[in-house]
């Protein structure tokens, strides 16, 4: 869930960090000299937990390997959960987790599912987790469907984000997430087992921001594009007053790893489902802290960026958005499938969808979001099969609300 852009902004309250404090700071429109008032966190507790568990889930997660020990507890309890992504997941996926170093000098986690050794690879699918998420929770159950039909699916986690190094929430420059990504999948698209395969990437959420500036730096580097609920246009309703961006931009100067409340708990606008809302807690090294100040503003200013180059975007294009998601408007998913010169692009918007389509719905629409991803994907790796012998003709662009 992107929640440092999609809640309303008010004249109102960041928090700092100050002396390992937090502190609340509240700024007026006209009044720019901040006031600050100590303010005590509250730990949430999981139910279901033994008390020894819920103290390895509140641990401090600024660094990697504090995350990597909470994940390596947790693993086992969150394949057990009652979610039709852990419960209905197929057999024989093959896994495999590893580290790459990268050009800062950073530890990317980095993962595959393949499907059994006598099912033929089709192509490759490569994922951008959204704001605060990692690929180690829900993406699991998701890859090895995908997997199981065959693709060989690979993702990461962001630095700063999941299991991989960096201070955790926190986006010094939207660009260097971009960079990791173009250079940790540039090294997989050459594995064996997927060369010569068409590869696609996925995104979700802020993940979907990531692959497309990722496409706008390689155009012709992917054979597809999939988002789902893609933060790629800040509402109108949930921009910040002027002044209070400009505030913002002046702060993050200053104290660009300091944290801002968030206005609201946003896991009901992202969860449909109740009983699926409750376990969205399991994902224990997911950053739902204050957002950072520097975060906040690269966002922003990546969402600008982003809306002045839509009209670049010219590879196959899947759109996928839940008609009632209020944290990713989809009427900016349909901007954007209007402002993308693709010629063969598909928006989905499902009926009273949230934000969360993949992991967040009734059973029945979960799977059905996932095989429309596969069945997308099965055409396009048709078409380039047939490319060695004949030029394929692009596919229509189409528009499809699912009840």
């Amino acid at each position: 869930m992107d929640k440092c852009l999609t809640a309303p902004f008010r004249p109102s309250q960041f928090f700092t960090a100050a002396n390992g404090k937090k502190s609340l700071v509240k700024i007026k429109p006209s009044i720019l000299r901040p006031r600050v008032v100590v303010m005590a966190k509250k730990e949430p507790v999981i139910d279901g937990l033994t008390d020894e568990m819920n103290e390895i889930a509140i641990r401090n997660l600024d660094f990697a390997p504090s995350r990597r020990l909470v994940r390596s507890v947790f693993a086992e309890v969150q394949q057990q959960l009652d979610h039709c992504l852990f419960k209905m997941a197929p057999p024989g996926i093959r896994t495999e987790e590893w580290y790459e170093i990268n050009l800062k000098d950073q530890e990317i986690f980095c993962k595959s599912w393949l499907p059994e050794p006598d099912v033929q690879i089709k192509g490759a699918l490569c994922f951008c987790h959204g704001y605060g998420d990692t690929c180690t929770f829900f993406f699991e159950g998701i890859a090895k469907q995908i997997a199981s039909c065959g693709y060989a699916v690979y993702a990461i986690d962001h630095p700063g984000f999941g299991l991989s190094e960096g201070l955790h929430g926190y986006v010094s420059s939207f660009d260097d997430i971009v960079d990791n990504v173009i250079e940790q999948f540039t090294i997989i698209k050459g594995r064996p087992e997927i060369r010569g395969l068409p590869h696609f990437l996925l995104g979700q959420s802020m993940g979907g921001a990531v692959a497309i500036k990722a496409l706008l730096k390689e155009p012709g580097e992917w054979d597809g594009l999939v988002l789902v609920a893609p933060m790629c246009k800040i509402a109108e309703e949930v921009m910040p007053p002027a002044p209070i961006a400009n505030a913002l931009i002046m702060l993050a100067k200053v104290l660009p790893k300091a944290k801002l409340v968030p206005q609201q708990d946003l896991a009901e606008l992202a969860f449909r489902d109740v009983n699926k809302r409750k376990l969205a807690s399991y994902n224990v090294i997911c950053y739902n802290d204050q957002t950072r100040l520097r975060t906040a503003v690269e966002l922003l200013n990546t969402t600008k960026d982003i809306e002045s180059q839509l009209h670049k975007i010219n590879s196959p294009l899947l759109i996928l958005h839940g008609a009632a998601d209020k944290i990713t408007d989809p009427k900016i998913s349909e901007f954007l499938y209007e402002r993308a010169s693709s010629e063969d692009k598909t928006l989905k918007l499902y009926e009273d969808g949230y934000h969360c389509i993949l992991e967040g719905e009734p059973d029945e629409r979960i799977f059905t979001v996932i095989q429309d991803i596969v069945t997308w994907l099965d055409s396009r790796c048709s078409v380039h099969q047939e490319f060695h012998s004949t030029l394929p003709s692009a596919q229509p662009a189409s528009l499809t609300t699912f009840a």
